[in-house]
């Protein structure tokens, strides 16, 4: 079950919450809280063969204070590497203008374009794997436990592919129920694409596809 907190007026009821000594803080947007259930674009090739098995991606915690605070720090991803099947794309996410392209034997098959990290709340660089992929998540509020289930109105739209975790929080992309906004830097570190595009790239990858974040 997916847990994302979004919207300025979750981060006002925050910064509340954080000074009536709540339990926990938390962020918003896209930085995905999760609780799993279980430019100048270079050859995805060249990339991955400059990072070692343990990469350090740099993304604000989410149990901080707000992203005024300034409060990026640097996170370790886990050395494990999942099997890549043959015919495996893989996926280049380009930060700065704000795209995901799809290399399937070093050759671009398509592209899309992202909402990415906020200022603050930047998402993480590095090389990865696709770790978990979710059909119609559902969205737990994380400070009222509302659960909102699969379809309009949920912030994640119509499909979770998750890369980036350490054992709590997950980033990844995912739809969204905001696509206006798709092309800004809005987000809390996930990938927010169109329904429709998230749609069809869960059908382009699978569970250890590649993924290479560059800013």
């Amino acid at each position: 079950m997916l847990l994302l907190c979004i919207g300025t007026a979750a981060v006002l009821l925050l910064a509340q919450w954080q000074v009536n000594g709540g339990r926990s803080s938390t962020g918003i947007g896209l930085l995905a809280w999760i609780q799993p259930r279980t430019a100048h674009r270079t050859s995805p090739l060249g990339l991955a063969a400059n990072n070692s098995s343990q990469q350090q991606a740099s993304v604000s915690r989410y149990r901080s204070p707000p992203p005024s605070a300034n409060r990026a720090t640097q996170v370790k991803v886990a050395s494990q590497r999942l099997p890549i099947a043959a015919n495996s794309p893989t996926l280049l996410v380009d930060l700065s203008d704000r795209q995901v392209y799809v290399y399937r034997q070093s050759r671009l098959q398509t592209s899309y374009p992202l909402a990415i990290g906020q200022a603050g709340w930047e998402t993480p660089t590095g090389s990865f794997q696709i770790q978990m992929m979710e059909p119609d998540p559902e969205w737990v509020h994380p400070i009222t436990g509302e659960v909102v289930p699969a379809g309009a109105g949920n912030p994640l739209g119509k499909r979770w592919i998750g890369f980036w975790t350490d054992g709590q929080m997950e980033i990844g992309f995912h739809g969204t129920d905001q696509e206006d906004l798709i092309g800004e830097a809005v987000s809390h570190g996930c990938l927010r694409m169109r329904n429709a595009d998230v749609v069809t790239l869960y059908q382009q990858v699978s569970v250890g596809t590649p993924v290479i974040v560059q800013p």
